[in-house]
């Protein structure tokens, strides 16, 4: 799934390639994509785009105030950029492609989207606070504004799990499976730690870890076409989708607990004084 590195990357190299370009037409492959209808997404056709931003997970790119094209790539979807897009009719239902956007210079995108589980989102609003999603983000982990004070605030009385704390995006927006097993990684921190039960200097622990991974994760994926964003992504990795590999901290082996739709990963000698975690839906903790 892409997070926000990731769409911090689309949404730098948007911002370079569409600011100031007009949308000429957009092509619906996935009825089930397109979240809204009023606007329909005809209303962009003949809008010039005048800001790319990012909220949490989503790309917004605005057409003034009152217009915007906003959407989420949520588990399996992607965007692919053309300098020159495909005149190939799209057929809906007959494609991985959910969405094609194509501009006054013959450039264009595509949001596609594999597998079956189809789960990403395409929203055409005159606010972006209209996407339910948005409205209920939390702040985001490398707003200035978020300090450490503030994120020993969120952590303050919430008895749940720090890993689920991460990727929880009504508390703190962009963060999910990936990052938060290389945070909690970078923290030394075990991913089944209660979130209020942390001390001060494991909070100050945690906070630097998150600036420091998301940060230099956005420094990697920027400047970076979005053909060569998921490798980044891949490449950066400590631990996340390691399994198996020897830690390139301690050298231990990295494991993996697994779960219906997900897994993650996490280094025992670094985050768990070497006890080996057992999948969740069995039991807590092997002894």
């Amino acid at each position: 799934m892409p997070e926000m590195p990731e769409v911090q990357g689309l949404t730098t190299f948007l911002a370079d390639r569409v600011v100031g370009r007009t949308i000429t037409r957009t092509s619906v492959g996935a009825i089930a994509a397109l979240k809204t209808y009023d606007p329909p997404n005809t209303a962009l056709h003949g809008a010039e785009i005048t800001a790319a931003a990012r909220r949490g997970k989503f790309v917004v790119l605005s057409a003034g105030d009152d217009l915007h094209l906003v959407f989420h790539l949520a588990k399996a979807g992607w965007l692919r950029w053309y300098e020159m897009l495909p005149t190939t009719l799209i057929k809906p239902g007959k494609s991985p492609i959910a969405l094609r956007v194509a501009f006054d210079d013959d450039s264009g995108f595509d949001l596609t989207e594999a597998g079956t589980k189809k789960s990403l989102a395409v929203y055409v609003v005159r606010d972006p606070e209209q996407v339910p999603g948005i409205e209920r983000l939390g702040p985001d982990p490398l707003d200035p504004d978020f300090t450490r004070e503030a994120f020993g605030d969120v952590l303050t009385g919430r008895r749940m799990q720090i890993k689920g704390l991460l990727r929880d995006q009504g508390v703190i927006a962009g963060i999910g499976n990936a990052y938060s097993d290389e945070i909690l990684h970078a923290a030394k921190m075990s991913p089944y730690a209660i979130a209020d039960k942390l001390t001060a200097d494991e909070v100050d622990r945690l906070y630097a870890a998150m600036h420091s991974t998301l940060t230099d994760a956005v420094a990697q994926a920027s400047g970076k076409p979005p053909a060569d964003l998921k490798d980044a992504k891949r490449r950066g990795m400590q631990v996340h989708a390691r399994r198996g590999e020897a830690c390139p901290v301690c050298g231990d082996t990295v494991r993996s607990v697994f779960f219906a739709d997900r897994s993650m990963e996490y280094c025992p000698t670094c985050q768990t004084g070497g006890k080996i975690l057992a999948d969740r839906r069995l039991s807590r903790l092997l002894k």
